[in-house]
């Protein structure tokens, strides 16, 4: 029995960016795309994670599998454990329950380096958006197409969009899930890149190893985004997924 696909892209994106993906599943499937809060043309919806989960939560079919890369994964991970009548199964892409690093957990960015991230982008949005961008090609043997493939997606931090897109920022620097990843019962699949310099895959591991019914893949070549460098891969993991 196959669920709806429901695929939930990262920050500064648009859904636009899951087109190779969804150019290599199966036709038969049913896959939606929605854009966060703010961002493609979804418009705001607050500074909160409750805020951005809700948005989301009013767009999904009953029984769906989530598809969350990023920070779609983390708003994924919270809507599973919110929601289980609504989300059957999730698979993670490139996902951590806590983007920067406290005392009790190193496997992230830096505070520093997001502190800074965020400060860049309040005074050349631009610039700061490009950044981030080419640091989700590295570790890729693809990194050039990744990062062309993701700066055509990108969300423009225009007038409309600025201030959804600091929110988000500002989201990524205060999720913190590790209490309650052990409470999503929903089957969970993580894909990672091993060369991810922007999420470490201990994250990953972490998230396998607590999640009372998880499981990882590794991509050795790719980066950030394996959907992106490696779509025919991560589509035959989620197409068997989605129908087992």
């Amino acid at each position: 029995m196959s669920r709806p696909i429901v695929l939930l892209h990262g920050w500064g994106l648009s859904s636009s960016v899951w087109a190779p993906l969804q150019a290599a599943l199966d036709p038969s499937l049913e896959v939606r795309t929605i854009d966060l809060p703010g961002h493609g043309k979804a418009t705001s919806a607050g500074d909160s994670l409750e805020s951005w989960s809700d948005a989301v939560l009013a767009q999904l079919p009953r029984n769906s599998m989530l598809v969350g890369w990023s920070l779609g994964a983390q708003l994924a991970l919270h809507l599973a454990c919110l929601h289980p009548d609504r989300v059957s199964r999730l698979v993670l892409i490139g996902a951590t329950p806590c983007f920067v690093q406290t005392d009790t957990w190193q496997a992230a960015m830096p505070a520093d380096t997001l502190a800074d991230f965020r400060r860049s982008f309040d005074i050349d949005p631009a610039a700061t958006q490009r950044r981030f961008i080419a640091l989700q090609g590295l570790g890729d043997a693809r990194r050039r197409d990744v990062v062309n493939a993701l700066g055509s997606a990108a969300t423009p931090p225009d007038d409309a969009h600025k201030t959804a897109l600091a929110e988000g920022l500002g989201l990524l620097a205060n999720i913190d899930l590790r209490k309650v990843v052990p409470e999503i019962r929903q089957p969970v699949r993580l894909l990672h890149g091993a060369g991810d310099t922007l999420m470490p895959t201990a994250a990953a591991e972490w998230l396998a190893d607590t999640l009372p019914d998880g499981r990882l893949s590794v991509f050795t070549d790719a980066g950030h985004a394996p959907f992106l460098s490696r779509p025919q891969d991560c589509a035959g993991l989620i197409e068997g997924f989605a129908r087992d």
